[in-house]
C-alpha cells in the first residue's frame, strides 16, 4: 500500500537544502533540477539508476542508488511522490526527525510561486500538450518555465526555470494533488476514470475534475469531444470556458484531418480559419494541438500565431519515439500504459508504417489496473497491431496479486495466433526476431520499465539470420 501524502503541510519558507525520494521518476527528476537552477543543494535517492539520476549527478545533485535512513542529511524538506511505500526509511527518517515532508506538487508550487500558471490534466495526452504549449511559448518569445513528464525534444530537458511570468505544468490528477495548484489557467483533455485506487469511484473521479476545473482563475479549457470532459463541464457552471474539438460548437473547431505522416488539419475560431500541420503523427495530436492553441488564445496571442507556434512542437520522449533499426525494422517506443493512449499510438504508428506490419510489445502496468482493464487491453491491441507480444505485469507500487499476470490481458484476445505471451524479456526479444520481416514497426508500450527491453530487440533483429 502507498502513502497518501499530507497535502495541508506548509511549505517552508526556506528551500535551500532539499532531498528527493524517488528522484529518478519522470516528474520527479524535473522537479528536483529546477531546484538546482535556482541554487538549492539537491540530494535524492532511487530504487534504480536511470538516465534521470545520471544527469542529475552531473548537473551536481547528490545521488544515491537505494533507500535508506542515512541519505537523508541535514535538508530543509524531504520530497516524496505517492507512489512511496508507508516503510520508506527516508520516509520514516524525515517523521522521526521532524522534517517537512512535502509531496513534489508542493515543491513545484514553490517553484512556480508567482508567475501566471497553465496546469494540463487528463487521463492521457497531458505530457505532449504540455510540451506543446512550452515550445509555443517559447517560439512566441515568451520565455516560460515548465515541468513536463518527458523529455521535451525542442529543449532536451523536462523542466526549465523561466523569466516570462508563465509556468507550464503537467498536472498530476493520480492522487488528487493537482488541486494543490493556483492555477490561472486550466486545460482538460479528457477525464476517462483511472486511478480509482485513489479515488475508489468514476463519481469521485470526475469530482476531482469538477474541483480541478472551478479552481481556474481566468480560464478553463476543455474537450468538447470527450463524453467525460462534457460531464465535467456541465456541473461547472457560469465561468469562462473555451471549449476545443471537432464537435460543430467547439470555440477551437478541428476539421479537414489528415494523418498521411505529420498529421494536419484546419483550425477554426472567431470566424477565421487557419491552416496546421504538425511535425508529429496522429489525429490526436491535432486534437492536442487544438487544446493548446486554445489555451494561446486565452494567454493573448491570435489563432494564426498561435497555431504557427504549436506546429514547431518537435515531439517528447517516450512518445512514438524512434530507437533504431535493425535488419529493416523499425524499433519505436511510447509511453502508452491505458487502452485510449494504446489506441492512440498505435493508431499513429499506422499512418506512417506504410505497408509494414505493426508489432506491439506491450508490458502492462500495476496489478490493479491490469485486472481491471484486461479485455479492453486485449481488444485495442488486437484491433491496432498486427502481432503482440504481451510481457509480465509492471507492478511498480502495488503487492503482486494472484493470478495477475500478463497472460491475464493475452488470453482475452479472440484470435490466439495475433498474440505471444512471455514472462521473460529474452523469449520476448526472440519472438520479435522471428516474427519481424523488414519494413516493420515494433513499438514498446508501457510506462514502466519496458523500454529498457529495446537494446534486446534490437541485437536480436540484428544478430538474426534472414527474417519470417
Amino acid at each position: 500500500m502507498t502513502i497518501k501524502p499530507d497535502l495541508s503541510v506548509p511549505v517552508p519558507a526556506r528551500l535551500e537544502k532539499v532531498h528527493f525520494v524517488g528522484v529518478g521518476g519522470s516528474g520527479m527528476n524535473g522537479i528536483a533540477r529546477l531546484f538546482l537552477e535556482r541554487g538549492a543543494r539537491v540530494s535524492g535517492s532511487d530504487r534504480t539508476r536511470n538516465a534521470y539520476t545520471d544527469r542529475l549527478r552531473e548537473a551536481g545533485a547528490v545521488i544515491t542508488i537505494g533507500h535508506a535512513a542515512d541519505n537523508v542529511g541535514d535538508v530543509d524538506a524531504v520530497v516524496v511522490t505517492s507512489a512511496l511505500w508507508p516503510d520508506n526509511p527516508e520516509l520514516l527518517e524525515a517523521r522521526r526527525r521532524g522534517v517537512p515532508v512535502l509531496h513534489r506538487s508542493h515543491a513545484l508550487k514553490a517553484l512556480v510561486g508567482g508567475d501566471r500558471l497553465v496546469a494540463v490534466a487528463g487521463a492521457h495526452g497531458k505530457t505532449t500538450t504540455t510540451g506543446m504549449i512550452a515550445v509555443a511559448l517559447d517560439a512566441l518569445g515568451a520565455d516560460p518555465g515548465f515541468v513536463d513528464g518527458g523529455v521535451i525534444k525542442d529543449f532536451g530537458t523536462s523542466s526549465r526555470l523561466g523569466s516570462g511570468g508563465v509556468f507550464v505544468v503537467e498536472a498530476d490528477e493520480s492522487d488528487g494533488s493537482f488541486l494543490l495548484y493556483d492555477t490561472a489557467i486550466a486545460l482538460v483533455l479528457n477525464v476517462d476514470a483511472d486511478h480509482l485506487d485513489h479515488y475508489g469511484t468514476e463519481q469521485a473521479f470526475d469530482d476531482a475534475f469538477v474541483a480541478f476545473g472551478s479552481q481556474a482563475a481566468e480560464l478553463l479549457v476543455i474537450n468538447a469531444d470527450d463524453p467525460g470532459a462534457r460531464r465535467v463541464r456541465e456541473r461547472i457552471g457560469q465561468r469562462p470556458v473555451r471549449t476545443y474539438g471537432e464537435a460543430e460548437d467547439a470555440d477551437v473547431r478541428v476539421s479537414d484531418v489528415t494523418t498521411a505522416g505529420p498529421a494536419a488539419g484546419v483550425l477554426t475560431s472567431g470566424g477565421e480559419r487557419v491552416p496546421i500541420r504538425l511535425r508529429v503523427p496522429g489525429r490526436h495530436n491535432v486534437l492536442n494541438a487544438a487544446g493548446a492553441v486554445a489555451v494561446l488564445l486565452g494567454l493573448g496571442y491570435g489563432l494564426r500565431e498561435a497555431a504557427d507556434a504549436v506546429a514547431g512542437f518537435g515531439g517528447t520522449g517516450r512518445r512514438f519515439d524512434l530507437q533504431g533499426r535493425a535488419d529493416g525494422v523499425s524499433v519505436y517506443d511510447d509511453y502508452a500504459h491505458l487502452p485510449a493512449e494504446v489506441d492512440a499510438a498505435l493508431t499513429a504508428a499506422r499512418t506512417v508504417a506504410g505497408e509494414g506490419r505493426i508489432i506491439a510489445v506491450h508490458q502492462p502496468h500495476l496489478y490493479s489496473r491490469t485486472q481491471a482493464m484486461a479485455g479492453r487491453f486485449a481488444e485495442v491491441l488486437e484491433r491496432t497491431a498486427d502481432h503482440t507480444i504481451v510481457l509480465d505485469v509492471d507492478g511498480a507500487r502495488e503487492d503482486p496479486v494472484p493470478g495477475v499476470t500478463g497472460e491475464l490481458v493475452s488470453s482475452r484476445f479472440r484470435d490466439p495466433a495475433a498474440v505471444d505471451y512471455a514472462a521473460e524479456w529474452d523469449d520476448a526479444a526472440e519472438l520479435v526476431a522471428r516474427i519481424a520481416r523488414p519494413g516493420d514497426f515494433v513499438v514498446t508500450l508501457g510506462c514502466g520499465t519496458v523500454n529498457r527491453i529495446v537494446p534486446r530487440l534490437l541485437d536480436a533483429l540484428g544478430g538474426r539470420v534472414g527474417a519470417a
